[in-house]
Formats: C-alpha cells, sequence, structure tokens
C-alpha cells in the first residue's frame, strides 16, 4: 500500500506487511520501504521477509531423525519382508551384539585427529550401539534391545563430567545423534526407561554436552559446526527447549566462517573441505544432512535452503568420488576419493519423495553404499505422502554461477609474436622494463616467480601468464605488495591469465583452513596482490585486469586508488583482506577509491577473513555485474561517498554483515541503481540503504537474511525505529 508523503519528504513509502513470530506470540510488524530516497533521508535498510524459523509450537515427538509415523512405517516395510529394508535390518541384528559393554568414562579427552584417546573410543561405539539398539526395539519390540540401550545410556549419564583435548566439541558433536536419537524413541514408546534416569540424561545433554557447543567452534573446517548445529537441534528436541533449536537453526543459516550452509556448500556445489580430503567432506555434508533430517521432521525445510544447496553438494561430491570431473576454486584434493561414507540415503529419498532425480548420489547409493548399509538406510526411511511418485526433473546447479572464473588451465589471451616469455627464476622486472611503452606483452612461463621486492608496472605494457600454472608471489620473508604502478600515471596496464599468491607458500596443503585461520591473525606478515595508487583522482588510465587470480593475501588483494577507465572481468579475488595493520575490517578483495568509470563484471570476490568482498569509496560511475560475492566477513559489495553507481545480477550470498550495502561516512551516495540481484542468506540484511538518493531499486530476489533493524531518519533528526529479530519467508 502507498501512504501519502511524511515530514516533507518527496517520494511515497511503500508499506510491506511482513510476518514475524515472537517467543509469546505471532506479531505483525509494518515495515516501511522508500522506492526513491531524497537527500536529506537517513538510514534505511531494504529487506524482504525471507528465511525459514519455526514458530514457538510444540516439538513432534519422536522427533528427530524420524517421527511416529515414519517408524511404524519402516516397521511395517521389515516385518513385511520389503527390500531394501529387510536385508538392511539383517545386517543390523547381526552387527549388533546383545553382550556389548559398556565402558563409560568420567572424563573424555581426544586430541587431533583422535590422539591421545581417553573415553573417546568407548564413547562413539556406546553412542551407535545406543541407537542401534533402540530401532532394533521399535521394529522387533524386543525388550533385550531397549534394555541395552537404556543401559548404555544410564551407564554415561551417571559418570561423565566432561570433555577436554583439541576434539572435545567434536566428540559431543559427532556422538549426539545417536545418542540422543535412542533417547527419543526409548522415552517415547513404553521401553521401561525410568523417569528419574530420563532426567539425569536429560541434565546430562544440558549440563556437560550443551555446554561444550554451545559456542560452536567458527575457527574450524565446517564439519564440526555440521555435527553441532545437528545435536543442538537434537537436544532441542529432546529437552522441548526451543531456544537451544532456534540458536541451531540461526547457525545453519548464518554461521560464520566455514559454517552455515553457505558457508560450507558453495554455489556450484563444491564443498569447503574438498581441497582437504574427500573423507572430511563426506563427513561433513553428511552433518549438515542430519540437521536437515531433524529439521524436517519438525517443519523445517533445510533442504531447500539457497536453492537446493546441501543437494548440490551431494551431488557434486557423489560425480567426483564417481570419477569424473568437477570445477573447483583451489587444489581438489584426491585424498580418499573413492572411499565412500554411508551418507547418501536420506537426501535422496527426500528429493526422490518430491519427484527430483539426484544421478549420482543414486548411482553412488546403488554401486557402492546400499549393498552394506544397515543403521543409515533404516533412519532414512519416511512414511511417503502417496504411493505413486514420478520423477518430474533432475537436480542441476543453478545456469549462471561462476563456475570458471580466474585465471583458467590455459590462458585466454592472444599474445603478439614478439612478445618476451620469463622463465621461473629469470627477472620479471627487467622484462617488464624492457617492454614500457611499447604496447608489448611479457609472459610468465608455467612455475612459480617468486619476487624479492615488488614488481613495478610501467605504462603501456601486458603482464600475461599462461594460464593458473603460472603462479607470481613475493619471496619468503618479503612482505608488502606484489605488483605496484611505477608511476601516479600509469596507463594502459593489462594483467592476465596468472595466479598471484599472497601466502608464503603455493601448492596443495594438508588442511588449507588451517593456513587460513593462520592468515587472518594480526601477526600474519603483510602481503598484498595489486596496489595502484596515484596522488590525486583519475591520474592513471585505462587498467585491464582479466583472467587473473588474486588470492590468499593478508592485505587487500586489489586497490586501485586514482584511477580512470578500469575494466576487471573473469577475474577471482578471494581469501584477501585479513586483520593485519591496520586493521581488521580496512583490507579487502577488491579495494577501489577515487576512482571512476569502472566495469567490475563476472567476477568472484569471496571468503574475506576480515574484510568485504567489493569495497568501494569516492567513485564515479561504477558498474559492478554478474559477480559473486559471497562468505566475506564485513559486506559482498559495500560503497560509500560515491556517485552514479550500478549494481547489477550479482549473488550476495553468506555474508557476516549485509549482501550490499550502501551508506554514509558524510555526504552519502548520489544516483545509485541495484537491480535483480540475489541477496540471500546474509547474517544482516540482503540490501542496506543508507543517506543518499537512489535512482532505481527493483527486481532484486532477498531470502534467508538474518537480523533485521529499520531505522528512518527524516529531516530535522527525528527518527522512527523498527527492530526485527528475523526475516521469514
Amino acid at each position: 500500500m502507498v501512504l501519502r508523503p511524511l515530514n516533507g519528504l518527496q517520494q511515497p513509502v511503500v508499506i510491506t506487511i511482513m510476518k514475524f513470530y515472537s517467543k509469546k506470540k505471532s506479531l505483525i510488524f509494518a515495515v516501511a520501504f522508500f522506492s526513491c530516497l531524497c537527500g536529506g533521508m537517513g538510514q534505511v535498510l531494504y529487506a524482504q521477509p525471507s528465511g525459514d524459523h519455526r514458530p514457538e509450537k510444540p516439538f513432534v515427538h519422536p522427533g528427530m531423525a524420524q517421527n511416529r509415523g515414519d517408524l511404524e512405517y519402516l516397521k511395517k516395510m521389515v516385518l513385511s519382508g520389503q527390500q531394501p529394508y529387510k536385508d538392511a535390518f539383517e545386517r543390523l541384528k547381526t552387527a549388533t551384539p546383545v553382550n556389548f559393554k559398556t565402558i563409560p568414562f568420567t572424563h573424555v579427552s581426544v586430541g587431533a585427529y583422535g590422539t591421545n584417546s581417553n573415553g573417546g573410543d568407548e564413547l562413539f561405539k556406546s553412542a551407535n550401539a545406543s541407537y542401534d539398539n533402540a530401532l532394533l526395539w521399535y521394529i522387533t519390540g524386543d525388550k533385550a534391545y531397549a534394555n541395552k540401550a537404556i543401559e548404555i545410556l544410564n551407564a554415561w549419564s551417571a559418570v561423565l563430567w566432561d570433555f577436554d583435548d583439541n576434539n572435545a566439541k567434536l566428540n559431543v558433536g559427532l556422538t549426539s545423534y545417536y545418542f540422543l536419537n535412542a533417547a527419543e524413541i526409548l522415552k517415547y514408546t513404553n521401553s521401561g526407561w525410568k523417569p528419574k534416569d530420563i532426567e539425569r540424561f536429560k541434565r546430562l545433554m544440558l549440563t556437560v554436552y550443551y555446554p561444550t557447543i554451545k559456542d560452536f567452534f567458527t575457527e574450524a573446517n565446517g564439519n564440526w559446526d555440521g555435527s553441532m548445529i545437528n545435536s543442538m537441534l537434537c537436544i532441542g528436541v529432546f529437552t522441548d527447549n526451543h531456544e537451544i533449536f532456534e540458536r541451531a537453526v540461526d547457525r545453519f543459516y548464518h554461521g560464520p566462517n566455514n559454517s552455515g550452509i553457505t558457508k560450507y556448500i558453495y554455489p556450484g556445489g563444491q564443498v569447503q573441505e574438498a581441497t582437504r580430503d574427500w573423507g572430511h567432506v563426506q563427513l561433513g555434508i553428511g552433518e549438515f544432512e542430519k540437521a536437515a533430517q531433524i529439521a524436517y521432521t519438525q517443519g523445517l525445510d533445510f533442504y531447500g535452503a539457497a536453492g537446493d544447496r546441501l543437494a548440490l553438494g551431494y551431488e557434486y561430491t557423489a560425480k567426483y568420488m564417481l570419477g569424473e570431473d568437477v570445477p573447483v576454486y583451489g587444489h581438489v584434493s584426491a585424498r580418499e576419493r573413492g572411499t565412500y561414507r554411508d551418507i547418501y540415503e536420506s537426501i535422496y529419498r527426500h528429493y526422490l519423495s518430491k519427484g527430483i532425480e539426484m544421478p549420482y548420489t543414486k548411482r553412488v547409493i546403488k554401486e557402492q553404499t546400499r549393498p552394506k548399509s544397515s543403521t543409515a538406510l533404516l533412519g532414512s526411511v519416511r512414511m511417503p505422502a502417496k504411493a505413486d511418485i514420478k520423477i518430474t526433473t533432475v537436480l542441476k546447479a543453478p545456469a549462471n554461477i561462476l563456475l570458471q572464473a580466474g585465471a583458467l588451465a590455459n590462458a585466454t589471451g592472444m599474445p603478439p609474436p614478439d612478445a618476451i616469455t620469463v622463465a621461473p627464476g629469470d627477472s620479471v622486472q627487467t622484462a617488464i622494463n624492457a617492454c614500457a611503452g611499447k604496447s608489448n606483452w611479457v609472459i610468465l612461463a608455467t612455475g612459480v616467480h617468486l619476487l624479492k621486492s615488488p614488481l613495478r608496472m610501467p605504462s603501456d605494457v601486458t603482464l600475461s601468464g599462461q594460464g593458473r600454472g603460472s603462479v607470481l608471489m613475493l619471496a619468503a620473508g618479503t612482505n608488502g605488495s606484489t605488483i605496484v604502478n611505477g608511476t601516479n600515471t600509469m596507463q594502459n596496464v593489462t594483467i592476465r591469465d596468472l595466479v598471484l599468491e599472497g601466502a608464503v607458500t603455493t601448492g596443495p596443503e594438508f588442511d588449507p583452513n588451517a593456513s587460513r585461520r593462520f592468515r587472518s591473525y594480526m601477526s600474519a606478515p603483510a602481503r598484498a596482490g595489486i596496489l595502484f595508487s596515484a596522488d590525486s583522482s583519475n591520474q592513471m588510465h585505462k587498467i585491464r585486469l582479466e583472467h587473473l587470480t588474486v588470492q590468499n593475501c593478508t592485505k587487500n588483494g586489489v586497490s586501485i586508488r586514482g584511477a580512470v577507465n578500469v575494466i576487471i572481468k573473469n577475474c577471482d579475488f578471494s581469501d584477501n583482506g585479513a586483520n593485519v595493520v591496520p586493521g581488521a575490517g580496512l583490507m579487502h578483495n577488491l579495494h577501489l577509491t577515487h576512482s571512476k568509470d569502472v566495469e567490475v563484471s563476472y567476477s568472484r570476490f569471496d571468503t574475506s577473513p576480515w574484510g568485504s568482498g567489493i569495497d568501494v569509496s569516492f567513485c564515479m560511475g561504477i558498474a559492478i555485474s554478474n559477480n559473486e560475492t559471497a562468505r566475506n566477513k564485513l559486506s559482498g559489495i559495500r560503497c560509500t561517498e560515491s556517485s552514479n553507481i550500478k549494481v547489477i545480477k550479482n549473488l550476495a550470498e553468506g555474508n557476516d554483515e549485509n549482501g550490499i550495502r550502501f551508506d554514509a561516512l558524510m555526504g552519502g551516495f548520489n544516483k545509485i541503481s541495484v537491480t535483480n540481484n540475489v541477496s540471500q542468506y546474509n547474517k544482516l540484511v540482503g540490501i542496506y540503504i543508507g543517506k543518499g538518493t537512489v535512482s532505481l531499486i527493483s527486481n532484486n530476489i532477498l531470502k534467508g537474511n538474518g537480523e533485521l533493524k529499520k531505522t528512518i531518519k527524516a529531516r530535522g533528526n527525528r527518527e522512527n525505529s523498527i527492530t526485527l529479530k528475523k526475516d521469514s519467508l
């Protein structure tokens, strides 16, 4: 609906009614969006209802992996001899000894990768055995199985005090699901589990398990938080604690670093740990899938988040595991390729029930996991909504995502016949100087080219590699910028088809996240990518960066200060902008300031540890289109004190602040156009509009964004504010 202008404003106020849930009752908030802002307007948040949060209503019980209807259907299938359920059941019976001996520990302590274990093995075996016995109890009605599951839960709840050492949180995360699913089945059947013992187990979960994982583990690989998310969901369900449950829901959608669905699985399906090994990839997506299964039982659709992102991660993983190539950013690991975990049944069954085929996941199940599956298969069974399900579509990654940004396997440019080729070990600066002013090319041959001082770029030269195999980086012990402008009036410079590496080493790593964590510290080496810096606006001319990868710099990946006519196309500037001096939040993947007529397109600006994907200030005539800006500590795209800015058809997702942000340091912005963008699952809002004038904001898709604050600051220092906890579809 449209209201009359308020406080002397000249533009109409468009009011959108959105529904939000409080802890006590449903509330309706009127949220105002100004389709055009006058220069006197203050901060305005542009947001649409999005997300997927559960109103506070009683939990379904049993309500974790399966509800009662699912369990009854499973029981019916097994007892009637239906396959593959009967065989899975027989395998489970065979693998579940009736004389299992529970050995509880008061203190469980396990080091990295399972070293120096005190009680860790016993804990894992007990957790699995408790769930196995509980499932067998439900299917058969044999009290011996119920008694064994009860014995295991009672033994640990009577003894366990705490967790310690490197894997403390992971031990909780990887055992909770099994303990709690067992407990849920026992509690809501006539198992004979006594109320006082149920209460003691509840105390174990709330006073030992939950405090250990309450704050998650932001610095770890994403499989850790995946396990803690599903554990926290289970604890919330079993203890009927909505606050704990919602804490896990928010983490699934908006977790920082490697946590959260858009942090762990990228738009094309690549999983964060694909550059580590495939055992951990499967562990991670399996833990996120457990969370989705629990949420679905309670009426939430984690599966559909971010365009079926979890399923895309499964298909990507299955495809690679089966021997096919997949697009990858970074060095894909081959470790544990072909070693399968039994994680594929539940998600495949979910999508099959929707009439959606997952062809690679299906192949893994048929060829690899189902012949040996027991608990995973039985625990994945849902009561079908309808008997006749027809496949109507095949799951595929979106067609418009950036799968090939940055340096490719081979060069894309066509050098002239007289181009100078530089071998690794030879002087790049000497070759560059020889081409200065001649519009000639210098080509870096495949290999690592080390610099002991910044490469100074003269005018009228192209620096090219032979694809991603050409790596340019500062030598160990050398800090500063890798490439700088030779003069303040530098012009006609192109850099393309190479990798500019900001880390102190290059090549595959055992655990890339460990190195990234090191680079995020203030004490890390201060290394920047490209710094083109003039002394006045528009002093440098005609800069082109194309099919260039700039990664792992603790300072800015690329910073251009005082240039006109800049083109950045098909590039990948990621993992740049850390916490070295001058400090967090001041360095980014791409930094543009005091520049004019800049086009940034079809590029990737992801995962800045402490900065934004793109940061623009004091600029004119900037067009930012068809880019991916994801998983950055601040915003995907941030712009201030600039004019004539167009932001079109970008994906901004999983950023820890806003997807797209226009704000004011003093004067604000002038004439911005924000159209046809997708801004989703950012921690704060999809699009933030502060003080300034807007030409056009339209056709943006905003969904799954987190906490909202709307402030309207009008003339006369009058301020009205509405604070909303979450946006919701």
